[in-house]
């Protein structure tokens, strides 16, 4: 019921921005561009399994098609095409064993897109938010220590069978969102921003009887992006 109203409000925000801003002036600017970051990820398990934030890049394609000007806000729709390191880092007390999951992505936001300040030369604030999807194209780990069946079982609540189990879901989905600040020139638009992945999909099945009832990325990212003009609306 959660993942269902989730996806529906991120929808309806997505598709209320164009239809809030025929009010405005038109605007029919298109930028493309790319953009790059560095991604803190951790995993909401259920069992609980204690970690600290696994570190990972993240990067790839954008694309911003600004609609209307509503009064002094800006209107747009953005769509990237990202790569993303995501997975977890455990924190083991109990013995000297160290594990990290690495869970590679090709994600896909859409996002409505709202800023605030100097359309043409000059700094912008803004904010996003939508729906994202992605897809695990493979996955690795790296583990230390004995990793015998004697430090396994000093777990809390016994849970290891993790390090046994690839992804099972590949397909994952959720809603992002977050806020920036840009800089508008002659020769492009220059960003960076901080945003937040909150997943909706688990990795691993979720059925009474399989091992976590609850297995989903929760993910900061902060990255900086450039776009160009590739149509600009005439003033």
């Amino acid at each position: 019921m959660r993942k269902s109203i989730g996806l529906w409000l991120t929808a309806a925000w997505v598709a209320a921005v164009p239809a809030y801003a025929q009010m405005g002036a038109p605007r029919r600017d298109l930028a493309i561009g790319v953009n790059m970051g560095y991604t803190m990820n951790r995993m909401s398990f259920d069992p609980t399994i204690k970690q600290t934030w696994k570190n990972g890049i993240t990067g790839g394609l954008s694309a911003r098609y600004t609609c209307e000007k509503y009064f002094r806000t800006l209107c747009a729709i953005q769509m990237e095409l990202n790569y993303a390191n995501l997975g977890w880092k455990e924190v083991i007390e109990t013995s000297s064993d160290t594990y990290e999951r690495s869970i590679h992505y090709i994600q896909m936001p859409f996002l409505a897109r709202l800023g605030w300040g100097y359309e043409r030369k000059g700094v912008m604030a803004y904010f996003v938010l939508g729906p994202q999807i992605g897809y695990c194209i493979g996955e690795n780990s790296k583990q230390g220590g004995d990793f015998s069946e004697e430090t396994l079982n000093l777990r809390p609540n016994r849970v290891n069978q993790q390090y046994a189990m690839p992804v099972e879901n590949k397909f994952d989905y959720g809603i992002t969102g977050g806020m920036g600040l840009e800089y508008n020139s002659k020769i492009g638009h220059f960003m960076v921003e901080g945003r937040y992945y909150f997943a909706l999909s688990d990795i691993y099945n979720n059925g009474k009887k399989d091992v976590f009832a609850r297995s989903a990325h929760g993910t900061i990212v902060i990255k900086a992006a450039y776009l160009f003009d590739i149509i600009r609306t005439r003033k």
